[in-house]
């Protein structure tokens, strides 16, 4: 394992170029979609390489620690960690009443808001409910037990099912959510799915370090922290949780418990940030 802190002027890929690396917005024409506050700037020369399961502590994967509840209408009482809740979606959009007449019902427990955007050729089954400057585009298909914030985009050929998504989440381009639960401002690349039953069909435990913590679920995707960016065509097994602040490679397979504040290369490779 390499652990070793490079120049702060610049960093190096492994074949020695260098390069600067510095935060990344993401410009997208409105203000639903400006992603580029309260990020941390991406400075290689300021990575530390290290073992991600050595950072593991159950206080990592709590609700506190992973998500700001200020950007869902889902208040998450009574629970520690997200995953709890993915038993109670159901209900408590059959329970959910808006406080206006800003979101439409459509009958069957789908409630829309009238500043959604949804194409004719989506998908809507209920219950769901979609806020206010969510677009749902082309072939989007949304199976049910949906809470979609404001500002998100469920982009062509995306399916979600039994997922809270905070609000200004971008799944834009076929990728599957289900079973899982994505943090305010994050975004899945395109192809990027959640996997929520394992090959062997038995109960998805989270892997915690040394320690397996029973979900009671024998289906559970993934619980996305904040501002987690996930590269095109990757993998999230099921029971995976990636810190605040996340980046994931593309064409990552993942699994257990990724760090805040890093960037995701392998299992054994991970860049820990520094704020700047």
């Amino acid at each position: 394992m390499v652990s070793e802190i490079l120049s702060p002027d610049f960093a190096c890929t492994e074949s020695g170029t260098p390069f600067w690396r510095n935060t990344i917005p993401h410009k997208r024409g409105s203000e639903c979609k400006d992603r580029s506050d309260e990020r941390f700037n991406l400075w290689e020369g300021d990575a530390i390489y290290r073992d991600a399961m050595s950072m593991n502590s159950y206080d990592d994967i709590t609700i506190d620690n992973l998500l700001d509840v200020t950007h869902t209408i889902v208040s998450f009482d009574g629970v520690t960690y997200p995953w709890e809740y993915l038993a109670r979606i159901h209900e408590f959009i059959l329970s959910w009443r808006p406080d206006d007449d800003s979101f439409l019902d459509l009958g069957g427990a789908r409630w829309v808001h009238r500043t959604a955007r949804i194409d004719g050729s989506a998908k809507i089954d209920g219950p769901c409910i979609i806020g206010a400057n969510t677009e749902v585009r082309q072939c989007g298909f949304i199976r049910g037990d949906a809470i979609v914030g404001e500002c998100c985009v469920v982009g062509n050929s995306t399916e979600l099912k039994n997922v809270i998504l905070f609000d200004g989440v971008q799944v834009p381009h076929y990728n599957y959510v289900g079973d899982s639960i994505l943090g305010y401002k994050s975004h899945m690349g395109a192809g990027a799915v959640t996997s929520n039953v394992k090959s062997d069909k038995t109960e998805v435990c989270i892997h915690c370090g040394e320690s397996r913590i029973p979900t009671g679920y024998k289906k559970m995707g993934a619980i996305l922290g904040d501002y987690v960016e996930v590269g095109c065509n990757c993998v999230l097994n099921p029971g995976t949780i990636v810190g605040r602040n996340t980046n994931i490679y593309p064409l990552s397979s993942v699994r257990g418990i990724v760090p805040a504040n890093s960037i995701y290369k392998t299992a054994e490779k991970i860049i820990f940030k520094r704020n700047r």
